[in-house]
């Protein structure tokens, strides 16, 4: 295993008293104050409500972009939904479309194309509204940065509502920020700086919710009407990687509640084939197998395919369009791995670089953020991904970045050899001139203040807790805190001084460890970890082939270990057992054997 850095966090707080409050363990009352939950806040993020929602009316031109729809549907006028087309743009799309036809509305929508249209509104999608007659624009996941494209509806007299949750863009006179709102009627955004919205960190389909909660409100539609969108905003939530926090967690638990129940049948038919339809559906099943499928055709195709099945009604239509958008990301997977494979090779040779530019000429500028991504967790650098597009003279890239790096700061920085830039502190895209590509290479790496330390990946340890502690009842409560994602991440404790008794390696692909424990306490148990060759290599690294070959023989040995572990229930023929997944491990003092 890599060098890591384990941290233990050291949150104080008196536990024992939260925990007689609350009703929980004190190692739950820990994680709470660990993850910065709020002591009053404590029951609502335990038990999730819809009641504790916030008031809708709190977003800043809620009541205005309201009256404006609302107009527009007694005028009989012609509405067109914006959206962008990532899983959170399509999800805002298909709430705003069937929550505004639910009102009576005459409506349709537009999904940009990646690579024709590029992110946000184009002058072509702007062109075709006013050709088109629409009278109404409501866009939702983007248009807080479309200045240009609101102004030139606006000109052409078409009211324009945007639904947003992204940054609001900014320029600096003298040392301070000025903020650019859009033009548009009502800017409905809970990043806005004058916005007294409670929750900042609301995805896209969250606010477009939102919004149709409102409307639903003002023309008397029942409130448990909006129940069917519950699946649709946890989805668009877990892959937008917003943290899931506040409203997030009760948008995502209700949400993941419902999914199984769903009355959708595109969705349906999504989970049919995912081969999920048997299983508990979790957030890592809808961030990592459904949420993929909806996003590849928005990179390689056309994210108009997702929101078409989504609408679809047809089961057996529903099944054709979903085996598609399947094979699509199958596809998708197959380019990323060659193309991480390439990226790989030259961040290989860029050794004394703090941050890494990576130009990939054939490269599908789709993927370039996914690529970014993976480069950047194997390497622990701020990973830019460059490639060619259609203008032949020009290249696109895609970042992301790592604690104590802003990408779009860093981007601010070199803007006079950048076309077009945007994004935040985690990720950022950006468009230059070929003959550039190595001067912002130069120059990010120049003006970045990173240190070695800071290139040490971090384990957090929420508490060091001797396995003998653990029990179902702990487990089950520490579960409760789920759905883990941003924000809320999924528990670590450590241990130290564990004797590995023995080991199987098991699995189709002989990746899977199983081994039996004791600590110093006296404490046996079972544990798992998810990479056999990584571990069988560490172990007679460390402590030499003969130990290891003990180790698969159940023999006594010097196997010494300290591990950060999860803790959960394995049942197998009706008999339940705790088991420790093993997340990180480290090589401990070796114990003479007697």
């Amino acid at each position: 295993m890599t060098d890591r850095k384990w941290i233990l966090k050291a949150k104080r707080a008196d536990f024992d008293m939260l925990a007689q409050q609350y009703n929980i363990d004190p190692v739950t009352a820990r994680l709470l104050i660990n993850r910065d939950v709020a002591i009053e806040d404590f029951e609502s993020f335990l038990h999730p409500e819809e009641s504790d929602f916030c008031d809708p009316y709190l977003l800043e031109d809620m009541n205005r972009g309201v009256r404006v729809i609302i107009h527009s549907i007694e005028e009989g006028h012609k509405m067109r939904i914006i959206s962008d087309y990532d899983v959170d743009g399509v999800m805002s799309n298909y709430i705003l479309y069937k929550g505004l036809k639910c009102v009576g509305a005459d409506v349709d929508y537009v999904i940009p194309h990646r690579i024709k249209d590029g992110y946000g509104i184009s002058e072509e999608i702007i062109d075709n509204a006013i050709n088109d007659g629409v009278n109404t624009i409501i866009t939702c996941d983007n248009g807080i940065s479309e200045y240009a494209m609101v102004a030139k509806a606006k000109e052409a007299g078409i009211a324009v509502v945007v639904t947003d949750h992204h940054d609001v863009p900014y320029t600096i006179v003298d040392d301070n920020k000025e903020f650019i709102l859009p033009p548009a009627d009502a800017v409905i955004d809970p990043k806005k700086e004058s916005c007294k919205y409670p929750f900042k960190d609301l995805c896209g389909a969250g606010v477009a919710y939102k919004f149709v909660q409102c409307l639903y409100e003002a023309r008397e539609i029942p409130k448990e009407e909006l129940e069917s969108f519950l699946e649709f905003v946890a989805m668009a939530t877990i892959c937008d990687v917003v943290s899931l926090t506040g409203e997030n967690r009760i948008f995502v638990a209700k949400g993941l509640a419902k999914i199984k129940y769903t009355d959708n049948t595109g969705l349906n038919a999504l989970i049919r084939v995912n081969e999920l339809g048997d299983i508990p559906i979790t957030a890592y099943h809808i961030g990592f197998r459904i949420g993929p499928c909806i996003n590849a055709s928005g990179r390689l195709e056309s994210a108009m395919e997702a929101m078409d099945l989504f609408l679809e009604e047809k089961v057996e239509d529903a099944l054709v369009k979903a085996e598609n958008l399947k094979r699509i990301n199958d596809e998708r997977k197959e380019m990323t791995a060659i193309a991480v494979q390439k990226a790989s090779e030259i961040a290989d040779t860029m050794k004394d670089d703090k941050v890494y530019v990576i130009y990939l000429p054939d490269c599908h500028e789709s993927i370039a953020g996914i690529i970014a991504g993976r480069i950047r967790e194997k390497y622990n650098r701020p990973t830019l991904i460059v490639t060619d597009c259609d203008n032949e003279d020009l290249v696109k890239g895609s970042g992301r970045s790592m604690d104590g790096y802003h990408m779009r700061n860093a981007l601010f920085e070199c803007e006079d050899i950048l076309l077009a830039y945007g994004g935040h502190s985690g990720a950022a895209g950006f468009l230059l001139n070929r003959d550039d590509i190595d001067e912002l290479r130069r120059r990010l790496n120049e003006n970045c203040t990173l240190t070695e330390e800071d290139f040490i990946p971090k384990v957090y340890i929420d508490i060091a807790m001797p396995t003998s502690y653990v029990t179902e009842k702990l487990i089950e409560e520490i579960d409760s805190l789920a759905p883990f994602g941003q924000g809320n991440p999924k528990p670590q404790f450590a241990q130290k001084d564990v004797n590995i008794l023995s080991a199987k390696i098991l699995g189709k692909e002989q990746n899977v460890v199983k081994m039996s424990f004791e600590t110093p306490d006296g404490y046996r148990g079972e544990a798992i970890y998810f990479n056999a060759p990584e571990f069988s290599d560490s172990i007679v690294e460390w402590f030499g082939q003969e130990e290891y070959d003990k180790l698969l023989h159940g023999w006594l040995n010097n196997v010494m270990l300290n591990v950060v572990y999860y803790p959960s229930v394995n049942e197998f023929n009706g008999i339940r057992t705790i088991q420790f997944q093993i997340r990180e491990y480290s090589m401990a003092a070796v114990r003479e054997v007697l």
